[in-house]
């Protein structure tokens, strides 16, 4: 993976999340001091379209990083970073389809279940794709010897 591909992803979802999280948290959690308020706070708004603006984006790249980064780790050999990787990709689907789903469902019982859809795959996707990118990190430092290895454990002296 080419290193803007990652970083663009990275910033896109970090836009992602922190405009998700401050729309639910404006939506869900606040409440307007004028009862004939249509939003609960005055950034609502903006949030949600940051949101709307940026997933689209963060789609286009997926493609990118699905192409140059998670192809060629699924056909390696090694085992290691493959859970967090595997939530973050089955996740970041679920998100991205009841994301979608969000934009044309009408009615009110199918527009509840792809908002706890879309706020259950968020939750898993920010903790598996943030657990992936410690990984990674950690993988990358200790393959270049950055961190110190554990020290080799000795047997224990005959009494």
């Amino acid at each position: 993976m080419r290193p803007w591909e990652a970083w663009a992803f990275n910033v896109l979802n970090a836009v992602l999340g922190l405009s998700g999280g401050a729309y639910f948290f404006m939506k869900y959690l606040m409440t307007a001091e004028d009862p004939f308020a249509v939003v609960n706070h005055p950034w609502q708004p903006s949030m949600l379209a940051a949101h709307v603006v940026a997933a689209p984006l963060a789609l286009v790249l997926f493609g990118i990083v699905l192409r140059s980064h998670v192809l060629a780790k699924l056909a390696a050999t090694g085992r290691r970073g493959r859970l967090t990787g595997w939530a973050s990709l089955l996740s970041f689907s679920g998100m991205a389809l009841s994301g979608y789903l969000l934009q044309v469902i009408a009615s009110p019982d199918g527009l509840r279940l792809a908002v706890v859809a879309h706020l259950a795959t968020s939750v898993v996707f920010v903790l598996g794709y943030g657990g992936h990118l410690v990984q990674g990190w950690r993988l990358q430092r200790a393959s270049s010897g950055v961190l110190p290895e554990e020290p080799a454990r000795r047997a224990p002296a005959p009494s």
